[in-house]
């Protein structure tokens, strides 16, 4: 062992590299429902930092977008279920370019690990947090899934989510990944047992430490509420052609509900959640469907989120809104609460560059035709009363990004309401879905739910854990007491600036890696100038 750490060595033969790629993307995508192997992902980590570790710039990526393929396919597979194939296959290489670039990044700094061995691990969990600041924001806003720290809902990380959110979960996730591919290193390059046990033992605590960390349980009163999950005929993009039906659902389960209350069957809930879609006709234009909610609302003795997609306000627009519907709404008037969707879906809910993108959708997929409107986005956070509670409303994908939700509880949201609609995609993306709002919990110490079309729905208590979760494409209806809360957590204050100052130590560690590059190129090209003279 003598001669210092070996983590500066060469690197492994490409064929073992690209093995060792391959077994990162299938790493990352076990760590991730529906398998939830949580402890998978820092493994994923370790795998792809040796196999790009001391390699040129183009092998990195290369290697990196290989992982990136391998997770991402599989993980969103869900998305080609109703459109073919092609979208998802686009998607899984934009997605897994990132990883590329992440690949890339870690060839660069690795030159550094050889005279500061610490610098490795630290390097790897900052770039895993830059490259995910990156792919949540870029391009059209962004499109989080696949996160670390999504992967680790019944992880003792999970606990971090309240100190400094999703951003801080990742690092740790890939600091304890990091670590391992040090020891990794180590074994490979020098079988320095004695360095490698002991980077070993510090990812084990690195992932153990949330569970000597206090949580917030929210401390206001006890307020019950139900979701009704009303379920579709069938599953499908045409669930818009089912309109009335998935309307008539949520309306029959909620006074299903009522009459148990009446029997003495089921407690009378003080708020009622529908979730995303569950009226697909416009109710404040459309007298039947505001008479069906109506009913439902009367019946129940309790103010309803409804989702619902409301026309206008422009020719070819639409908008996903969280309407509150209360139970004594007089005749010919309307609702006077709504939450509209801040951030809209690019390419599945608006066209960006319409007239551009419109003929290249159409002819990537032949279901671009059901995109005939545009959605508009709300502009502020969806705070609603509902009876004692000020609800935060967050529709479907939202839940994936950091502002919307943290913006929701600063502007006064007692609980989180997730409105969601999983009738054109399957299980797992429910299940992903579900650990978001897990994530979210804790993350700003509140009791939440989520509540689908079809599953899985359940609520969500603020220590992560998931209660009285419904099986998928079921009808069901859940009534649970949940808990208000008022207080803030260290990751609500802190808001982004953990991921900026993570984000930014990654950019001067790459400024470092390129500084230290050019010292080592100078004195040969020095030397083969005095030699030639």
């Amino acid at each position: 062992m003598a001669g210092g750490p070996a983590v500066g060595r060469g690197p492994l033969r490409l064929p073992v590299a690209l093995v060792l790629a391959v077994l990162a993307g299938v790493a990352l995508l076990v760590a991730f429902p529906l398998y939830g192997l949580w402890w998978a992902a820092p493994a994923g980590v370790a795998l792809l930092a040796v196999a790009v570790k001391g390699r040129r710039l183009r092998a990195g990526f290369g290697l990196g977008l290989v992982a990136g393929a391998v997770f991402f396919g599989p993980l969103l597979a869900w998305t080609n279920m109703h459109v073919g194939y092609t979208p998802w296959i686009l998607l899984t290489l934009f997605q897994a370019t990132y990883l590329g670039l992440l690949g890339l990044a870690l060839a660069w700094i690795s030159g550094l690990a050889g005279k500061r061995p610490w610098v490795w691990p630290v390097g790897i969990a900052l770039l895993w947090v830059a490259q995910e600041a990156l792919r949540d924001r870029a391009p059209f806003g962004g499109f989080p899934w696949g996160r670390l720290a999504f992967s680790q809902a019944d992880a003792p990380t999970l606990a971090l989510a309240g100190y400094g959110g999703a951003p801080l979960v990742t690092f740790a996730v890939a600091a304890a990944g990091g670590l391992l591919a040090y020891a990794a290193a180590e074994l490979i390059a020098a079988r320095a047992w004695t360095r490698a046990a002991a980077a070993t033992g510090g990812a084990l605590a690195v992932m153990l430490v949330g569970l000597v960390l206090p949580g917030t349980t929210p401390a206001g009163p006890v307020v019950s509420v139900a979701v009704v999950q009303g379920n579709v005929p069938r599953l499908g993009l045409d669930f818009n052609a089912q309109r009335q039906a998935v309307l008539n659902n949520h309306v029959a389960a909620t006074v299903a509900l009522a009459e148990r209350v009446r029997a003495g069957q089921a407690k009378q809930p003080d708020l009622v959640v529908w979730p995303e879609n569950a009226s697909d006709i416009d109710p404040l234009r459309n007298p039947s469907a505001a008479g069906a909610i109506n009913t439902a609302a009367q019946a129940i003795g309790a103010p309803i989120l409804v989702g619902a997609v409301l026309s206008g306000p422009g020719e070819g627009e639409s908008r996903n809104a969280g309407i509150v519907w209360p139970t004594d709404l007089a005749p010919g008037t309307q609702p006077q609460q709504m939450y509209l969707k801040q951030h809209p879906v690019p390419f599945a809910e608006y066209l960006p560059l319409r007239p551009i993108v419109e003929p290249i959708a159409q002819a990537i997929t032949n279901q671009a035709k059901l995109l005939r409107t545009d959605f508009v986005a709300g502009t502020a956070p969806g705070v609603l009363t509902l009876g004692p509670a000020k609800v935060g409303d967050v529709i479907c994908f939202e839940v994936a990004y950091d502002d919307v939700v943290r913006d929701t509880v600063l502007a006064g949201a007692q609980l989180l309401a997730v409105q969601t609609n999983n009738a054109t995609f399957d299980e797992s993306e429910a299940m992903q879905q579900m650990a978001m709002v897990r994530l979210r919990a804790v993350e700003h110490g509140r009791d939440s739910l989520m509540a689908s079309t079809v599953g899985v729905s359940g609520f969500v208590t603020a220590d992560g854990n998931v209660h009285d979760a419904t099986g998928f494409n079921t009808e069901a209806v859940i009534v649970r007491d949940l808990r208000l809360g008022s207080g803030t957590t260290p990751a609500t204050r802190l808001g982004a600036w953990p991921e900026y100052l993570l984000t930014a130590a990654a950019l001067a560690l790459l400024v470092a890696a390129g500084v230290a590059r050019r010292r080592r190129t100078a004195p040969v090209e020095e030397t083969g100038q005095t030699a030639a003279a």
